[in-house]
């Protein structure tokens, strides 16, 4: 069983930065993909960004909606068992409940029916 707790989320006004942490219980972390999503009032729950290990490359791989590509950087620190999401120029309509998701298996994607483990949720709220 994998557990999830989600930091750093707060109030950021339009256009300021913040960083979420995302701290996770077990042992072989370095093979699960993890990921953020986001859900505002009244809307379905979003991508945001993903990351995977690649343990022949020793690297990381990330992939990221459309809507923060440039503005966000999703990474991980294997050590800590921590992934972090940077997120700079933040916009009103990004206030939202954050999300840190996991699943074990290595494939990246978006569709958050495949996430496994989930996090309680941090709240983002974006002032204008």
């Amino acid at each position: 069983q994998v557990q999830l707790v989600e930091s750093g989320g707060g109030l950021v006004q339009a256009g300021g930065s913040l960083r979420l942490s995302c701290a996770a219980s077990g042992r072989t972390f370095s093979r699960y993909t993890m990921a953020w999503f986001r859900q505002a009032p009244g809307k379905e729950r979003e991508f945001v960004a993903a990351i995977r290990w690649s343990v022949s490359r020793s690297s990381a791989n990330t992939y990221y909606a459309d809507s923060v590509k440039a503005r966000f950087t999703m990474s991980r620190d294997n050590a800590k068992n921590t992934v972090y999401l940077q997120m700079n120029d933040r916009k009103p309509e990004e206030t939202a409940v954050y999300y840190c998701s996991g699943r074990s298996e290595s494939l990246l994607t978006t569709d958050w029916n495949q996430y496994e483990y989930w996090g309680q949720g941090t709240q983002v709220t974006v002032s204008s």
